[in-house]
Protein backbone atom coordinates (compact mmCIF):
# COMPACT_ATOMS: atom_id res chain seq x y z
CA UNK A 1 0.00 0.00 0.00
CA UNK A 2 0.81 3.40 -0.90
CA UNK A 3 0.72 5.25 3.58
CA UNK A 4 1.21 8.51 4.03
CA UNK A 5 3.33 8.83 7.24
CA UNK A 6 2.56 12.03 9.60
CA UNK A 7 5.62 12.92 11.48
CA UNK A 8 7.41 10.32 10.06
CA UNK A 9 10.62 12.03 10.39
CA UNK A 10 9.87 11.93 14.19
CA UNK A 11 11.21 9.38 16.80
CA UNK A 12 8.67 6.69 16.58
CA UNK A 13 7.25 7.68 12.74
CA UNK A 14 10.85 6.93 11.51
CA UNK A 15 11.42 3.87 12.62
CA UNK A 16 7.36 2.72 11.65
CA UNK A 17 8.70 3.79 7.90
CA UNK A 18 11.18 1.15 8.05
CA UNK A 19 8.86 -1.00 9.23
CA UNK A 20 6.45 -0.35 6.14
CA UNK A 21 9.84 -0.94 3.94
CA UNK A 22 10.19 -3.86 5.28
CA UNK A 23 7.27 -5.32 4.78
CA UNK A 24 7.08 -4.04 1.05
CA UNK A 25 4.77 -0.97 1.53
CA UNK A 26 5.44 2.35 0.21
CA UNK A 27 5.68 5.14 2.70
CA UNK A 28 5.61 8.52 2.17
CA UNK A 29 6.92 10.56 4.90
CA UNK A 30 5.14 14.07 5.83
CA UNK A 31 6.55 16.39 8.19
CA UNK A 32 6.55 20.38 8.76
CA UNK A 33 10.36 19.13 10.62
CA UNK A 34 9.77 21.42 13.73
CA UNK A 35 10.72 18.56 16.11
CA UNK A 36 11.79 15.42 13.35
CA UNK A 37 14.84 15.38 11.70
CA UNK A 38 15.17 14.72 8.15
CA UNK A 39 17.92 12.47 8.59
CA UNK A 40 15.57 10.18 10.15
CA UNK A 41 13.97 9.53 6.70
CA UNK A 42 15.58 6.59 5.29
CA UNK A 43 15.13 5.83 1.43
CA UNK A 44 11.33 7.69 1.56
CA UNK A 45 10.31 10.39 -0.13
CA UNK A 46 9.72 13.24 2.47
CA UNK A 47 7.28 15.84 1.83
CA UNK A 48 7.55 19.25 3.98
CA UNK A 49 4.14 20.40 4.75
CA UNK A 50 1.93 21.47 8.03
CA UNK A 51 -1.30 19.78 9.12
CA UNK A 52 -2.30 23.37 10.55
CA UNK A 53 -2.32 23.90 6.30
CA UNK A 54 -5.06 21.99 4.67
CA UNK A 55 -3.99 22.62 1.18
CA UNK A 56 -0.65 20.95 2.32
CA UNK A 57 -1.92 17.75 3.25
CA UNK A 58 -4.25 17.54 0.78
CA UNK A 59 -1.77 18.12 -2.05
CA UNK A 60 -0.12 15.31 -0.62
CA UNK A 61 -2.89 12.86 -0.33
CA UNK A 62 -3.93 13.77 -4.20
CA UNK A 63 -0.09 13.65 -5.82
CA UNK A 64 1.00 10.33 -4.08
CA UNK A 65 -2.36 8.13 -4.47
CA UNK A 66 -2.38 7.74 -0.69
CA UNK A 67 -4.20 4.99 0.64
CA UNK A 68 -3.88 4.69 4.21
CA UNK A 69 -2.16 6.90 6.69
CA UNK A 70 -0.26 6.80 10.12
CA UNK A 71 -0.53 10.10 11.91
CA UNK A 72 2.23 10.70 14.54
CA UNK A 73 2.62 14.31 13.70
CA UNK A 74 1.64 15.89 17.04
CA UNK A 75 3.09 17.57 20.02
CA UNK A 76 4.26 15.31 22.72
CA UNK A 77 5.71 16.55 25.99
CA UNK A 78 3.29 17.06 29.33
CA UNK A 79 4.88 19.12 30.93
CA UNK A 80 5.10 21.94 27.79
CA UNK A 81 1.19 20.89 27.36
CA UNK A 82 0.52 22.10 30.58
CA UNK A 83 1.79 25.41 30.12
CA UNK A 84 1.05 26.01 26.35
CA UNK A 85 -2.25 24.03 25.94
CA UNK A 86 -3.48 26.26 23.03
CA UNK A 87 -0.56 24.70 21.25
CA UNK A 88 -1.43 20.85 21.76
CA UNK A 89 -5.11 21.25 20.76
CA UNK A 90 -4.26 23.36 17.85
CA UNK A 91 -1.49 21.14 16.52
CA UNK A 92 -3.15 17.53 18.02
CA UNK A 93 -6.57 18.46 17.27
CA UNK A 94 -7.08 20.95 14.81
CA UNK A 95 -4.44 19.51 12.94
CA UNK A 96 -6.13 15.97 12.61
CA UNK A 97 -9.07 17.29 11.48
CA UNK A 98 -7.63 18.92 8.80
CA UNK A 99 -6.13 15.49 7.98
CA UNK A 100 -9.20 13.75 8.43
CA UNK A 101 -11.32 15.89 6.08
CA UNK A 102 -8.19 15.54 3.52
CA UNK A 103 -8.44 12.24 3.85
CA UNK A 104 -12.74 12.67 3.51
CA UNK A 105 -11.67 14.43 0.19
CA UNK A 106 -9.52 11.67 -1.57
CA UNK A 107 -11.58 9.38 -0.23
CA UNK A 108 -8.96 7.58 1.86
CA UNK A 109 -10.86 5.52 4.45
CA UNK A 110 -7.64 3.93 7.10
CA UNK A 111 -6.17 5.44 9.69
CA UNK A 112 -3.78 3.89 12.51
CA UNK A 113 -3.63 6.56 15.02
CA UNK A 114 -0.52 7.36 17.61
CA UNK A 115 -2.47 7.58 20.98
CA UNK A 116 -0.64 7.38 24.47
CA UNK A 117 -1.61 5.54 28.02
CA UNK A 118 -1.21 9.29 28.90
CA UNK A 119 -5.45 9.35 28.30
CA UNK A 120 -5.97 6.88 31.25
CA UNK A 121 -4.91 9.32 33.53
CA UNK A 122 -3.92 8.01 37.42
CA UNK A 123 -4.11 4.12 36.86
CA UNK A 124 -7.57 3.15 38.84
CA UNK A 125 -5.84 -0.44 38.49
CA UNK A 126 -2.85 -2.41 37.23
CA UNK A 127 -2.08 -3.83 34.80
CA UNK A 128 -3.81 -1.02 32.58
CA UNK A 129 -6.16 -2.92 29.84
CA UNK A 130 -8.52 -0.90 27.05
CA UNK A 131 -11.24 -1.03 29.53
CA UNK A 132 -9.48 1.01 31.85
CA UNK A 133 -11.31 4.12 32.82
CA UNK A 134 -9.88 7.16 30.53
CA UNK A 135 -9.91 10.46 33.06
CA UNK A 136 -6.34 12.36 31.54
CA UNK A 137 -5.11 14.63 33.52
CA UNK A 138 -3.28 17.15 31.22
CA UNK A 139 -3.70 18.71 27.81
CA UNK A 140 -1.64 16.36 26.13
CA UNK A 141 -3.61 13.52 27.66
CA UNK A 142 -6.71 15.56 26.67
CA UNK A 143 -6.11 16.54 23.37
CA UNK A 144 -4.91 12.66 22.50
CA UNK A 145 -8.33 11.52 23.75
CA UNK A 146 -10.08 14.06 22.15
CA UNK A 147 -8.79 12.55 18.42
CA UNK A 148 -9.70 9.42 19.62
CA UNK A 149 -13.45 11.14 19.83
CA UNK A 150 -13.23 12.72 17.29
CA UNK A 151 -12.22 9.05 15.17
CA UNK A 152 -14.90 7.59 16.49
CA UNK A 153 -17.59 10.02 15.34
CA UNK A 154 -15.93 10.13 11.25
CA UNK A 155 -16.29 6.64 11.33
CA UNK A 156 -19.97 6.45 12.02
CA UNK A 157 -20.99 9.53 10.29
CA UNK A 158 -18.56 9.25 7.24
CA UNK A 159 -17.16 5.49 7.26
CA UNK A 160 -13.19 6.23 8.17
CA UNK A 161 -11.74 3.16 10.11
CA UNK A 162 -8.97 3.47 12.55
CA UNK A 163 -6.76 2.01 14.80
CA UNK A 164 -6.00 3.39 18.34
CA UNK A 165 -2.42 2.27 19.43
CA UNK A 166 -2.03 3.33 23.55
CA UNK A 167 1.69 3.00 23.79
CA UNK A 168 3.30 3.19 27.20
CA UNK A 169 7.07 4.21 27.67
CA UNK A 170 8.71 4.06 24.01
CA UNK A 171 12.59 3.85 23.90
CA UNK A 172 15.55 2.31 22.38
CA UNK A 173 16.82 2.85 18.88
CA UNK A 174 17.03 0.88 15.58
CA UNK A 175 18.98 -2.20 16.05
CA UNK A 176 20.96 -1.29 12.66
CA UNK A 177 22.26 2.22 13.92
CA UNK A 178 20.47 4.24 11.06
CA UNK A 179 18.22 5.57 13.73
CA UNK A 180 17.46 6.72 17.13
CA UNK A 181 16.25 9.12 19.59
CA UNK A 182 17.24 12.21 19.88
CA UNK A 183 14.75 15.17 21.13
CA UNK A 184 15.71 18.77 22.66
CA UNK A 185 14.47 19.18 24.98
CA UNK A 186 15.36 15.32 26.06
CA UNK A 187 12.64 14.04 28.95
CA UNK A 188 12.84 10.17 28.57
CA UNK A 189 14.82 8.41 31.54
CA UNK A 190 16.31 6.31 29.31
CA UNK A 191 18.20 8.69 27.31
CA UNK A 192 18.44 11.10 29.86
CA UNK A 193 20.25 8.58 31.70
CA UNK A 194 22.79 7.73 28.88
CA UNK A 195 23.32 11.56 28.78
CA UNK A 196 25.13 11.72 32.14
CA UNK A 197 26.93 8.77 31.47
CA UNK A 198 28.33 10.51 28.74
CA UNK A 199 28.76 14.34 29.91
CA UNK A 200 25.96 15.61 28.01
CA UNK A 201 24.22 16.41 31.33
CA UNK A 202 25.44 16.43 34.42
CA UNK A 203 23.68 14.12 36.29
CA UNK A 204 20.10 12.43 36.49
CA UNK A 205 17.25 13.08 39.24
CA UNK A 206 15.35 10.32 40.46
CA UNK A 207 11.85 12.14 41.38
CA UNK A 208 10.95 10.57 44.56
CA UNK A 209 12.58 8.06 46.30
CA UNK A 210 9.81 7.21 48.88
CA UNK A 211 6.48 5.66 46.39
CA UNK A 212 4.91 2.49 47.28
CA UNK A 213 7.14 0.25 45.15
CA UNK A 214 9.82 -2.16 45.88
CA UNK A 215 12.62 0.11 45.74
CA UNK A 216 10.73 3.35 46.08
CA UNK A 217 11.02 4.28 42.95
CA UNK A 218 8.52 4.93 40.07
CA UNK A 219 7.90 1.60 37.63
CA UNK A 220 7.26 2.15 33.98
CA UNK A 221 6.81 -0.23 31.19
CA UNK A 222 9.59 0.15 28.60
CA UNK A 223 8.77 -1.18 24.98
CA UNK A 224 11.28 -0.83 22.24
CA UNK A 225 10.70 1.33 19.55
CA UNK A 226 10.76 -1.32 17.09
CA UNK A 227 8.14 -3.01 18.73
CA UNK A 228 6.03 -0.01 18.57
CA UNK A 229 6.68 0.10 14.72
CA UNK A 230 5.60 -3.71 14.10
CA UNK A 231 2.14 -3.38 15.49
CA UNK A 232 1.67 0.13 13.46
CA UNK A 233 1.75 -2.21 10.59
CA UNK A 234 0.32 -5.23 12.23
CA UNK A 235 -2.73 -2.57 12.70
CA UNK A 236 -2.35 -0.88 9.22
CA UNK A 237 -2.81 -5.00 7.86
CA UNK A 238 -6.27 -5.33 10.18
CA UNK A 239 -7.72 -2.41 8.56
CA UNK A 240 -6.79 -3.43 5.03
CA UNK A 241 -8.28 -7.35 5.51
CA UNK A 242 -12.34 -5.37 6.67
CA UNK A 243 -11.17 -5.61 10.41
CA UNK A 244 -13.00 -3.37 12.78
CA UNK A 245 -11.57 -0.04 14.00
CA UNK A 246 -10.48 -0.62 18.02
CA UNK A 247 -7.74 0.70 20.59
CA UNK A 248 -4.69 -1.50 21.58
CA UNK A 249 -2.19 -1.07 24.39
CA UNK A 250 1.05 -1.68 23.58
CA UNK A 251 3.46 -2.49 26.18
CA UNK A 252 5.54 -5.77 27.66
CA UNK A 253 3.27 -6.50 30.55
CA UNK A 254 6.14 -6.08 32.97
CA UNK A 255 7.14 -2.83 35.06
CA UNK A 256 10.78 -1.50 35.51
CA UNK A 257 11.57 1.15 38.29
CA UNK A 258 13.81 3.97 38.11
CA UNK A 259 17.13 2.07 39.87
CA UNK A 260 16.82 -0.96 37.67
CA UNK A 261 17.20 1.24 34.37
CA UNK A 262 20.15 2.91 36.36
CA UNK A 263 21.49 -0.71 36.86
CA UNK A 264 20.60 -1.60 33.22
CA UNK A 265 22.81 1.35 31.63
CA UNK A 266 25.67 0.93 33.97
CA UNK A 267 25.85 -2.81 33.32
CA UNK A 268 25.29 -2.23 29.36
CA UNK A 269 28.02 0.91 29.44
CA UNK A 270 30.09 -0.23 31.81
CA UNK A 271 30.48 3.04 33.56
CA UNK A 272 28.52 4.57 36.84
CA UNK A 273 25.62 6.81 36.46
CA UNK A 274 26.02 10.26 38.36
CA UNK A 275 22.62 10.35 40.45
CA UNK A 276 21.22 12.48 43.17
CA UNK A 277 17.66 12.24 45.10
CA UNK A 278 14.98 14.72 44.16
CA UNK A 279 11.51 15.16 45.73
CA UNK A 280 8.49 13.69 43.53
CA UNK A 281 7.15 15.57 40.15
CA UNK A 282 3.43 16.37 41.04
CA UNK A 283 1.06 14.03 38.74
CA UNK A 284 3.56 11.32 38.49
CA UNK A 285 1.57 7.96 39.39
CA UNK A 286 3.98 5.46 41.16
CA UNK A 287 3.23 2.19 38.79
CA UNK A 288 2.02 2.51 34.94
CA UNK A 289 2.03 -0.88 33.35
CA UNK A 290 0.19 -2.33 30.23
CA UNK A 291 -1.99 -5.26 29.70
CA UNK A 292 -1.35 -6.18 25.91
CA UNK A 293 -3.11 -9.11 25.75
CA UNK A 294 -5.65 -7.68 23.22
CA UNK A 295 -2.94 -6.52 20.81
CA UNK A 296 -1.88 -10.27 20.97
CA UNK A 297 -4.73 -11.99 20.87
CA UNK A 298 -6.50 -9.56 17.82
CA UNK A 299 -3.26 -8.54 16.10
CA UNK A 300 -1.04 -11.16 16.68
CA UNK A 301 1.38 -8.84 18.21
CA UNK A 302 3.46 -9.67 21.20
CA UNK A 303 7.47 -7.40 21.97
CA UNK A 304 10.36 -9.15 20.17
CA UNK A 305 12.19 -7.00 22.05
CA UNK A 306 10.47 -6.63 25.82
CA UNK A 307 14.22 -7.30 27.83
CA UNK A 308 14.87 -3.97 29.54
CA UNK A 309 18.75 -4.30 29.32
CA UNK A 310 18.25 -4.86 25.63
CA UNK A 311 16.21 -1.90 24.99
CA UNK A 312 19.00 -0.36 27.17
CA UNK A 313 21.58 -1.53 25.04
CA UNK A 314 19.91 -0.60 21.39
CA UNK A 315 19.78 3.33 23.11
CA UNK A 316 23.51 3.37 24.26
CA UNK A 317 24.94 2.03 20.64
CA UNK A 318 22.79 4.96 19.47
CA UNK A 319 24.44 7.53 22.52
CA UNK A 320 27.95 6.04 22.92
CA UNK A 321 28.44 6.75 18.88
CA UNK A 322 27.76 10.16 20.04
CA UNK A 323 24.41 10.11 17.19
CA UNK A 324 22.64 13.11 17.99
CA UNK A 325 21.18 14.31 13.87
CA UNK A 326 22.98 17.44 12.43
CA UNK A 327 19.78 18.92 10.95
CA UNK A 328 17.71 20.58 13.24
CA UNK A 329 14.78 23.07 12.23
CA UNK A 330 14.11 24.39 15.47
Amino acid sequence: MKVLVTGGAGYIGSHAVLALQAKGHEPIVFDNLSRGHREAVVEAPLIEGDLLSPEDISLALEKHGIEAVLHFAGLTYVGESVGHPDDYYRNNVVGTLHLLEAMRKHRVEKLIFSSTAATYGEPVRVPIDETHPQNPVNPYGRSKLMVEWILRDHEAAFGTRHALLRYFNAAGSSFDGRIGEDHEPETHLIPRVLMAITGEVPQVTILGTDWSTPDGTCVRDYIHVEDLADAHVLALEHLRKGGPSSAWNLGTGKGHSVREVLLAAEKVSGKKVPVIEGARRAGDPAVLVASSEKAHRELGWKPNHPLLEEIVASAWKWAARGRRYSTRSY
